[in-house]
């Protein structure tokens, strides 16, 4: 009998380890999760930091936006530093220093929610307070995107553009037209033209009317100016600016602008591809043109006979612009080759080298 009461005795003293090791751990446990931060949606730095901003303001998450306004104007008048009384019933112990935090804290919660997006923000941080990242991405992101519309700051930025644009090409017109008088071919046909029309011929002034010759002189050329400028065509770089030309109305005209390159593109290859018909001279200068990779800009400055030269070598076909190419730059070839000053320079690098400056004459 006293076998098994030492074997029952023996169990009981061998089980209590277990059983005391077993509430240690559930202990330790315990402990641990306690410790653990808690997740609050008030995060200091963010919006109100640790207030929440209704209840700065003394409002509620369904109060509506015109009453979140009056609320805070109550607020910011009782707490505004200019406003501040110390001792006034309801500010029992306030300072100057504690208003002063108080009406940051109040204009801070106004900014917060008089903004639907930003309000919409805040709620979602009260309600999920786990996504603490997102919230300070969301937070920042408003606080640093810019307060202008980006498409005011482009409208704008485009506008200025085409302002210079336009005084920059004006400015250029006005060089050539100042050049241009300045040319005694151009400024005798504009005296010949300004005659036949009678805008030159003096009259007899007597009296008050009398002007005098420096008067009269400037009239003059501002008659002769007049007519090169309706009469002579300036094209290329100095042409006549037009306010069509400049960025704002090509962005503006652009939908208008590849309408028609779609068409005259549709009609080309119906017209040349597949109803095989014969080049006209423009056709045949544009084919020329692309070929030389010029711009149309480029193309205009050249002189007519030039263009009709193109046209009488039959250009427009490949190997016969090759032929005329490989001509032009052996012509180049020779040019170099029998200019005065290029024979000079070769006799200098031979003779002298870098090292001395002299002079040769020939």
């Amino acid at each position: 009998m006293a076998a098994p009461g030492e074997r029952s005795g023996g169990g009981r003293n061998t089980g209590c380890p277990r059983v005391v090791k077993s509430w240690w751990r559930l202990a330790v446990l315990l402990l641990s999760v306690s410790s653990l931060p808690v997740v609050s949606a008030l995060v200091e730095g963010l919006y109100c930091g640790k207030e929440v901003c209704y209840d700065v303001l003394g409002v509620t998450r369904e109060t509506s936006k015109s009453d979140i306004a009056r609320a805070y104007r109550q607020l910011a008048r009782r707490y505004h530093p200019d406003r501040f009384r110390p001792g006034e019933p309801g500010l029992e112990g306030e300072t100057q220093e504690s208003a002063h935090t108080k009406f940051l804290l109040i204009a801070t919660a106004y900014e917060t929610l008089k903004d639907e997006d930003t309000r919409r923000d805040y709620d979602y941080m009260l309600d999920h307070p786990e996504e603490y990242y997102q919230h300070y991405y969301a937070y920042y992101r408003r606080r640093l995107a810019p307060k202008v519309d980006v498409r005011v700051v482009v409208l704008v930025t485009i506008c200025a553009i085409s302002i210079f644009q336009y005084y920059s090409w004006h400015s250029s017109y006005n060089e050539a037209i100042n050049y241009l008088m300045t040319v005694p071919k151009y400024r005798i046909q504009a005296t010949e033209i300004a005659k036949q029309q009678g805008l030159l011929n003096r009259t007899k002034e007597k009296g008050k009317n009398r002007r005098s010759k420096e008067e009269i002189r400037e009239q003059e050329e501002e008659v002769i100016r007049d007519i090169i400028k309706n009469k002579i065509d300036i094209k290329g770089g100095y042409q006549k600016p037009n306010l069509s030309d400049i960025l704002l109305c090509q962005i503006v005209l652009f939908p208008y602008y590849l309408t028609n390159y779609v068409a005259w593109y549709v009609s080309w290859v119906y017209r040349f591809t597949i109803c095989r018909e014969e080049y006209g001279d423009e056709e045949k200068l544009y084919i020329i043109r692309r070929y030389m990779k010029l711009s149309q800009t480029q193309f205009d400055r050249l002189e007519e006979s030039t263009k009709r030269t193109f046209l009488d070598k039959q250009l427009w076909i490949k190997e016969n612009f090759e032929v005329y190419r490989k001509e032009q730059e052996e012509e180049m070839k020779v040019k170099m080759a029998t200019d005065t000053r290029m024979k000079r320079y070769r006799r200098w690098m031979k003779n002298e080298g870098p090292g001395r400056l002299t002079f040769i004459d020939d």
